[in-house]
């Protein structure tokens, strides 16, 4: 569990959550709020009997967003943590235990690299660059084997109504014999035949979302800058200045969508 997100969308569509686990005071504080009829546990996903947690009763679903850090091409070439890249498994004990009729498991697209790690030079791991994708592969044969029919997919946000390209990896393991079927894209862009067609709905744009009627410091302001900002309108200073990286790409986006183009976004 996080905030709460997901958990609204599976209550729209089949009910509210009954047991959210998360081992963060301030996502198990959120999901209390936006979810307060769902039995919550503080703690690591691992010290959670998965028995005791549903009372012995039959699992209609299933949902896991594990932690992505350690797979996100974002993370770059740092070291990872084992325990960490391994919480996935976790899906396979509470299938084991509870047999839920659906599982279904969100993740960043690299998720299916995932495979063993090595120990570099500083004696740190490193995810070996020979056998990607090892323990993904295994972590599904191990599904498939307690009877499950396990399909994955990448999913665009903005093909279902959300203002956002982020791609993420879906995966659905069914036992119930039902088949597995995928979303069918709403939106598109506005050239896209379907969309002029009106067979689908033009994309929505992150623009739509945004108050610009709100006083905003600029990103590429100095620390100095900045701080002489937040004191002239009374409002906290930003705790850290964003990354060189990050500043090339927002700059690249503005240049490319507002700048160059004679209809910004």
């Amino acid at each position: 569990a996080g905030g709460g997100g997901a958990s609204t969308g599976i209550a729209a569509a089949y009910r509210e959550p009954d047991v959210a686990v998360n081992h963060s005071v301030a996502a198990i504080a959120a999901h209390e709020v936006n979810h307060p009829r769902t039995l919550h546990f503080r703690c690591d996903v691992w010290e959670v009997d998965p028995i005791a947690a549903t009372g012995g009763r039959p699992v209609g679903l299933l949902w896991a967003s594990p932690d992505c850090r350690h797979f996100s091409k974002a993370k770059g070439s740092k070291p990872v943590s084992d325990s960490v890249r391994s919480l996935a498994d976790v899906v396979v004990k509470w299938a084991a235990a509870t047999a839920p009729r659906v599982i279904m498991l969100e993740n960043v697209e690299e998720f299916t690299t995932w495979g063993p790690t090595i120990k570099g030079l500083d004696g740190k791991s490193y995810p070996c660059p020979l056998s990607k994708g090892l323990e993904f592969k295994r972590w599904v044969r191990e599904l498939e084997q307690l009877g499950y029919r396990v399909e994955h997919r990448e999913l665009r946000a903005c093909d279902y109504g959300t203002p956002t390209i982020r791609k993420r990896l879906f995966v659905i393991a069914r036992r119930d014999g039902e088949p597995i079927i995928w979303p069918a894209p709403t939106h598109g862009k506005p050239s896209d035949p379907r969309v002029i067609a009106g067979e689908l709905k033009t994309y929505r744009t992150a623009a739509e979302c945004i108050d610009w009627s709100l006083p905003v410091c600029s990103i590429f302001a100095s620390p100095t800058e900045a701080r002489e900002w937040a004191r002239q309108h009374g409002v906290p200073s930003p705790l850290r200045p964003l990354k060189g990286n990050t500043l090339r790409r927002v700059a690249k986006g503005v240049l490319r969508h507002v700048i160059d183009t004679p209809t910004p976004y």
